[in-house]
């Protein structure tokens, strides 16, 4: 059973129709304006991994190669591997995801600042 996106022409919103039987006629509608102008858009193919093949890709060193260099101390290099690894930490927690990180990420990659609590004064409370 395939999922397919339309792209509706009136207010460019792509919406998926799950297509049941091949011999029924379909005729999409957008689901945010509701007109049935849409046009069909080439979509990415989706696999749907299992807990435990997600969890051992998480744990392969070798996928991660590019972050062998992370220092823990420096604002832009965590940046940089939360922006690696922010897709499949999406992934992962699905809707427990905050949404506001990527935000948070990108800001941080702009100014060079995590948003990190100076350690130095915590000690000193």
């Amino acid at each position: 059973m395939p999922i397919y996106e339309y792209r509706c022409l009136a207010c460019r919103r792509v919406s998926e129709f799950l297509i049941l039987s091949q011999s029924d006629p379909f005729e999409p509608v957008c689901s945010r304006c509701g007109s049935t102008d849409l046009e069909r858009v080439l979509s990415r193919v989706r696999v749907r991994l299992s807990e435990e093949t997600r969890m051992e890709r998480l744990a392969d060193p070798s996928r991660w190669s590019g972050l062998a260099d992370v220092d823990e101390k420096d604002p832009a290099s965590m940046a940089r591997m939360m922006r690696t690894m922010g897709p499949h930490l999406k992934e992962a927690m699905g809707e427990d995801y905050p949404g506001e990180m990527d935000e948070i990420i990108e800001e941080a990659m702009e100014s060079g600042d995590m948003g990190m609590a100076d350690e130095s004064s915590e000690l000193e409370e």
